[in-house]
């Protein structure tokens, strides 16, 4: 068991990693980063279709910026070109489930959401306040 020890703690170093706040943000960011795909995936297999919520695209924002920060500190051109623009659909993808969301209509007998377009609740019937 001699080599667990070696690969957990190794030359006097976690993992045998020299840590930093800075390797610890870009790990968080990591780890942020690759989450968004669980969300993703729990959330389609939950509904049995695909799905994007909209968890998925704040947890995209929120890793891919906090790794720009560290590849900037880093210094490494090619992962700041590769984080320094992928915010712009995350952004854009909140906005538009922002409207989508305060779109819809709720009926006022079940209390389902309804399409902004519906003039009858899909759910019971009830005539839709347009």
């Amino acid at each position: 068991m001699d080599w667990v020890q070696d690969l957990l703690w190794h030359n006097d170093r976690l993992l045998g990693v020299e840590w930093s706040v800075w390797k610890v943000l870009g790990w968080i960011g990591h780890f942020i980063f690759f989450s968004r795909l669980m969300v993703q995936w729990y959330a389609t297999e939950k509904r049995k279709q695909v799905v994007v919520p909209s968890a998925f695209w704040w947890l995209s924002l929120t890793g891919s910026l906090l790794l720009l920060i560290y590849s900037i500190r880093q210094r490494d051109s090619v992962f700041i070109f590769a984080y320094a623009f992928n915010w712009i659909p995350y952004v854009r993808n909140l906005i538009i489930h922002r409207r989508y969301r305060e779109a819809h209509q709720s009926c006022p007998s079940c209390g389902v959401d309804c399409l902004p377009s519906a003039n009858y609740c899909a759910a019971c019937g009830a005539k839709l306040n347009s």
